[in-house]
């Protein structure tokens, strides 16, 4: 069985919600009957948006992270935005260990991580405007 669906959720910049978009994630791409790996990777790459979301686009200030979820037959979207900081250079930001918060001991390996475990990443970005990171994974299809 192949439909679409979608569900917007906005919740507050904080690390608490970064387990709640996992869990959500999770939930809203279940009925498509995802493996566990497919799901596992689904859920690590929206925890590494969210949690981008949080430090670097609100450096721990009051903010709102919206998660946005798309599936069309096995394909499933996620649009994780924040009206945060922004970047500068996305090219820069998406090399693997570079990162803007060495202070914090960040592993700089968040974009790497989404770009590893989803078919498709797209990030958006304006100074001081925020950031948006497109994300789709196809899931295989069980006969």
């Amino acid at each position: 069985m192949s439909y679409r669906n979608e569900v917007t959720v906005t919740m507050a910049a904080i690390s608490q919600n970064e387990a709640f978009a996992r869990i959500t994630v999770a939930a809203f791409v279940a009925p498509l009957d995802p493996t566990v790996g497919e799901l596992t990777d689904i859920k690590t790459a929206v925890s590494e948006a969210v949690t981008n979301a949080i430090i670097h686009g609100y450096e721990n200030k009051d903010g709102e992270v919206v998660l946005r979820m798309e599936t069309d037959g096995k394909e499933v979207a996620v649009w994780v935005s924040d009206t945060g900081a922004g970047i500068e250079d996305i090219e820069r930001a998406m090399q693997p260990l570079y990162t803007s918060k060495p202070e914090m001991e960040r592993s700089g390996m968040g974009f790497t991580v989404m770009a590893t475990f989803m078919d498709y990443i797209k990030v958006t970005s304006e100074p001081g405007e925020g950031t948006t990171v497109e994300m789709r994974r196809k899931l295989n299809t069980r006969s």
